[in-house]
């Protein structure tokens, strides 16, 4: 394990949630925590300090889009990551596997890494083990995650299989080539949806030691069913020692129902995109403001939410500002779920701080439940 980095299960609920304490460089992070998603260095909408009152203690960046623009080395030049986001706080990166493999025909996959067109430029681009790690690493990032082969969730078989090995070896390579004791690197279980390949995976990547781990290639298109399924199946193959973390998930209730199989880390684009369409999170469900019965509701988004949105601004208010696209309208509706996100985590951990998990979190939740 990194020497700048430690976790610490406080306490496992008999639900199988965990309380838990992660220490970074940049701070200290009480899990279980949703991470923001600050793809391209930024939360869009949300300035650093905001971010904080709501709570949030870590985000979460993008390798390859930050290569791709505005450049590791100008990122290197500007004092790192974390200057450049103006976020002093923990810091998580992907290392861009996904977001590549998203590409389709401008990509290719072989053994050494990947081939592609970058979709900024056309440029040609290589992504191998070695150079993720490099790019994380020169970012100054807190976690790092290991190159993966992540594959659609309707991949025949040996398709997935393939994936897996790569996804170990790479995984190997990209180890043998850390030199920044500040930055932990976690690996990706792969395996789509065959519990036998997801073993296969966690088995070759906990013989290697990694600092923590993740469950990657779900919500790519499968049944929720499905997505459950193999979530509760990987997570029981992971060490309990170090951190699990479960990769583009989710909505509310997918919060509460991983967070009790025992992962202790999230991210999700839900909170801000659906925001930005005008979608906002409250205990009673999904609320569209841009429908017209909001149009001279005096009501805050949710009664009771001490949210910057909901203290200041009606649902009225709010719809304008939406349908007139002006940017305030989605910075607030940004805040507004951010903090539905943010609070259910704190209600989280305060309930299994307490032992009332999994009733107190429900209740946070409302209909999310």
């Amino acid at each position: 394990m990194s020497p700048r980095f430690d976790f610490e299960v406080v306490r496992v609920d008999p639900s199988g949630a965990r309380l838990g304490r992660l220490t970074t460089a940049h701070g200290v992070v009480d899990t279980p925590a949703f991470m923001p998603v600050a793809t391209h260095g930024a939360v869009k909408g949300v300035a650093p300090e905001q971010l904080g009152a709501l709570g949030a203690t870590i985000l979460l960046a993008n390798a390859y889009h930050l290569a791709q623009r505005p450049g590791v080395e100008t990122v290197q030049a500007l004092g790192g990551l974390h200057a450049l986001m103006g976020w002093d706080g923990p810091l998580l990166s992907d290392s861009g596997g996904f977001q590549v493999m998203s590409l389709g025909e401008l990509v290719r996959v072989d053994d050494d890494g990947l081939q592609y067109r970058s979709h900024v430029d056309g440029r040609a681009g290589h992504l191998a083990p070695e150079d993720a790690v490099a790019m994380q690493e020169a970012l100054g990032v807190d976690i790092a995650m290991s190159l993966d082969e992540c594959v659609p969730a309707a991949a025949p078989r040996a398709q997935v299989a393939r994936a897996v090995a790569r996804t170990s070896a790479w995984a190997e390579r990209g180890l043998a080539a850390r030199t920044r004791a500040a930055t932990a690197l976690f690996g990706i279980v792969q395996g789509g949806l065959d519990p036998a390949l997801r073993a296969e995976s966690a088995r070759a990547l906990t013989r290697l030691g990694f600092d923590g781990y993740a469950a990657g290639g779900l919500s790519v298109g499968e049944p929720r069913e499905e997505t459950g399924r193999i979530a509760a199946a990987t997570v029981a193959l992971l060490p309990a020692a170090r951190p699990r973390y479960l990769m583009g998930v989710g909505t509310p209730r997918d919060l509460l129902r991983f967070a009790a199989m025992g992962y202790d880390l999230f991210d999700c684009v839900l909170p801000t995109r659906n925001a930005r369409n005008g979608t906002l999170f409250t205990r009673r469900g999904k609320l569209m403001i841009r429908n017209a019965a909001h149009a001279r509701d005096a009501r805050p988004v949710e009664d009771g939410c001490p949210c910057y949105t909901c203290t200041r601004f009606s649902r009225g208010a709010l719809r304008h500002l939406v349908l007139a696209r002006e940017m305030l309208g989605a910075q607030l509706a940004t805040l507004h779920n951010l903090h539905f996100y943010l609070h259910l985590m704190r209600e989280m951990r305060a309930a299994l701080a307490e032992g009332s998990f999994p009733a107190r979190a429900a209740a946070a939740a409302g209909a999310w439940a």
